[in-house]
């Protein structure tokens, strides 16, 4: 298909931005891997904390929050050890792929703004913080809702490791055959994400509500009033505006409006 568009791919993440509102899958599966791991107990704000990088990192990462690190000295006497992180990792994996497809449910409209691009000739690349065994049990599942990417990218698929380096999205531009990463978009609802974007070379958008940083269940989102709405927005600002993304939005709804104006100063000739 021809390109109707001065942009060549769009990078998407996964949990939080296409699928899985509220990113709940992986944060629901830390705090239970802590527990069936340890006996440790952590909060779903602490799971939540270093969203976006490797799961290994990821559980690693909140060990070292403070006040998770204050609990598990504690607890066990010692600092938590990179053995004590691959058992915990070792309990996550299992749980974590047989509860992903329960999570691989479409975002309001993704499907729909996902089409809409590549009927323009716009390629979807997607890569993730879920390790390739994970995405193998989530990819299919989300097919069958309709989401289907031109590529994917696992965690674990590159030596090089994951966000926010960036070569999950790199990976994506040489195997979509890309030949410009000034004219791509990389759209990712957590600050490593966002990183791993500007690394690329790529322009960035960050989507508030939809994911990790706001936290709210779909059903939370549909029957939240402006105030609380607002409040979730602002937590989410807060987090993502570190990673200074060209865009921030609710959710994927209000992508093709970002795209539009991306188009334009393409057009301009400018770039990210």
């Amino acid at each position: 298909m021809s390109n109707s568009s001065p942009i060549q791919a769009i990078v998407f993440d996964w949990a939080g931005t296409i699928v899985d509102f509220g990113s709940f899958a992986p944060t629901s599966i830390f705090v239970e891997a802590f527990k069936q791991g340890f006996d440790f107990d952590i909060t779903l704000a602490e799971a939540r904390e270093p969203m976006g990088i490797g799961k290994w990192d990821h559980i690693k990462a909140v060990g070292q929050l403070p006040e998770v690190k204050v609990r598990w000295v504690a607890q066990f006497g010692k600092e938590m050890s990179d053995s004590d992180v691959d058992a915990i990792y070792a309990a996550f994996m299992p749980l974590q792929k047989a509860k992903v497809a329960d999570h691989a449910e479409p975002i309001l409209n993704a499907v729909e703004v996902v089409n809409s691009f590549k009927d323009k000739g716009i390629k979807i690349g997607s890569c993730s913080g879920y390790p390739r065994e994970v995405m193998d049990a989530l990819i299919p599942v989300a097919a069958d809702y309709g989401y289907k990417p031109d590529y994917v990218v696992a965690t674990d698929d590159l030596p090089q490791g994951g966000r926010p380096a960036p070569f999950m999205a790199l990976k994506n531009v040489i195997e979509l055959g890309v030949g410009c990463v000034g004219a791509c978009v990389k759209v990712d609802d957590a600050a490593p994400g966002i990183e791993e974007g500007h690394n690329a070379g790529m322009w960035t958008v960050g989507l508030l509500l939809s994911g990790n940083e706001a936290g709210l269940t779909f059903d939370e989102y549909q029957s939240a009033d402006h105030a609380t709405l607002n409040a979730a927005r602002e937590r989410a600002r807060t987090k993502l505006g570190k990673a200074s993304p060209h865009y921030l939005i609710d959710t994927i709804a209000d992508l093709p409006d970002v795209v539009a104006d991306i188009e334009k100063r393409l057009a301009a000739g400018e770039r990210p």
